[in-house]
């Protein structure tokens, strides 16, 4: 696969961080929050410019300042210990504020893979210009910072998930119910961790799952958009 022409990586002196944009500046804004393979993924790339296609102004910040894993990574024991919340939050927590100083944000979207699915819940609060959030096979987000949650989310999951497991998954939905918080959950049979952004498309199954998260990603943004 290649990226088409509307996508370009450049160094927003605005935010302080390196940011792919890409799509027409406008007032209704996707933020994506990167898994550990970071901004310059061309996965993830190619749904900032499907996304764009669709009237949005997208960013992908790099939250993991060019940290970016391999498969060689030992995530655990070596990686996160310089990727903790304590130390990302404040990242993505500058960058938002900085992106509402510079646009007058009618919308505000944030979609977060995995890893950064953590710091889209926990923007999802009264205190923030965030108007919905998106997460896919989310992992690291604590059952209190769910219960933290005032604006929309969609929860994207997959079968096979050690991360987000059966149980923390049903234990997500009772204190969404719980909280009375607008919310919808999808879960992909047949697919694995990671599947949104990673999977393998040459599987029909895979292929649909990748798809339909995307597409549901996007009406559930169109909805808060008045779109």
């Amino acid at each position: 696969m290649a990226s088409n022409a509307p996508g370009a990586c450049c160094l927003e002196r605005t935010f302080h961080v390196n940011t792919y944009v890409t799509g027409e500046k406008s007032d209704k804004v996707i933020v994506i929050l990167t898994d550990v393979y970071g901004n310059k993924f061309n996965n993830v790339l190619l749904i900032a410019d499907e996304l764009s296609k669709n009237g949005y102004y997208v960013l992908i910040p790099d939250i993991l300042k060019g940290d970016v894993c391999t498969p060689e990574t030992d995530i655990v024991g070596t990686w996160l210990p310089k990727h903790s919340s304590e130390i990302t939050r404040p990242i993505v927590e500058s960058f938002i504020n900085e992106l509402t100083k510079d646009i007058d944000t009618k919308f505000l979207g944030l979609i977060g893979y995995c890893y950064g699915a953590k710091y889209v819940v926990q923007q999802l609060t009264n205190s923030t210009k965030v108007t919905a959030g998106a997460i896919a096979h989310p992992s690291f987000v604590s059952i209190d910072e769910v219960s933290q949650i005032t604006k929309p989310i969609l929860i994207s999951a997959a079968e096979v998930d050690s991360i987000f497991t059966d149980d923390l998954r049903r234990e997500t939905e009772l204190k969404l119910r719980e909280i009375k918080a607008r919310y919808q959950i999808d879960f992909f049979g047949g697919v694995s961790h990671g599947y949104s952004v990673r999977g393998d498309i040459s599987n029909e199954v895979v292929k649909y799952a990748k798809e339909k998260t995307l597409y549901d990603q996007l009406y559930w943004f169109n909805t808060f958009a008045g779109k």
